[in-house]
């Protein structure tokens, strides 16, 4: 095994997971190689690295051995800290744990009622109103946050804005008109601002999808 084999990311283009990985990698300017995973056949070899089943995967090759990394703020944090360029990682421990916090309830309590908001059939419910609603509560903490200060992470963006835009756009985009009415002035041209920055053009580019023993 080469020293200089390059990492694989398995990923999946909307995954708001897969999203928040490739913004860091991307960003990092760290070389790898994208497979893109079509989620009903999903590639033998992924699930063989990582039995859980979900992208992403980051695949970490090297003559020391190898190591999979299945969680995306997993996958965040070792791309920045191998190279931060445009300073992402809070430069305290007191910052990464603020960082933490506002990140685990993205992916915990938010994405619950995300996903009942936008799926409400496959959590057994008529309507996902309710959810839509106790979620707004924090994106209205968010609003509070950004009309205060310019980006989630403070004066510039970072790895807190980088791991949370990508499921606000995901809750955005299941009402964009209710969305657009509601009165979060500033958390809306913090999420526009992203969906039109270079960066999420960037890594919204379309792959083929990866073809086993290719």
């Amino acid at each position: 095994m080469s020293d200089t084999a390059l990492p694989v990311l398995y990923s999946f283009r909307r995954c708001p997971y897969a999203m928040r990985a490739r913004l860091a990698l991307h960003v990092s300017g760290l070389a790898y190689e994208h497979r893109e995973v079509v989620l009903k056949h999903k590639p033998t070899h992924m699930l063989a690295l990582s039995p859980k089943g979900t992208v992403p995967v980051l695949w970490l090759r090297s003559a020391a051995g190898e190591q999979v990394l299945e969680q995306s703020v997993d996958i965040m944090l070792w791309a920045l800290r191998q190279h931060d360029p445009l300073g992402w990682l809070p430069g305290s421990d007191a910052g990464m744990d603020e960082a933490m916090v506002l990140i685990t309830h993205n992916d915990g309590p938010f994405k619950r009622h995300l996903d009942r908001y936008k799926y409400p059939n496959r959590s057994g419910l008529g309507s996902g109103q309710a959810d839509r609603d106790a979620a707004a509560d924090w994106l209205f903490s968010l609003n509070a946050r950004l009309a205060s200060q310019a980006y989630l992470a403070g004066g510039q963006w970072g790895l807190t804005d980088a791991a949370i835009a990508p499921f606000v756009r995901q809750y955005a985009h299941t009402d964009p008109s209710w969305f657009a009415a509601q009165p979060w002035d500033s958390l809306a041209r913090w999420l526009a601002a992203f969906e039109g920055s270079e960066l999420f053009e960037a890594i919204m580019h379309k792959h083929a999808p990866w073809q086993e023993g290719t």
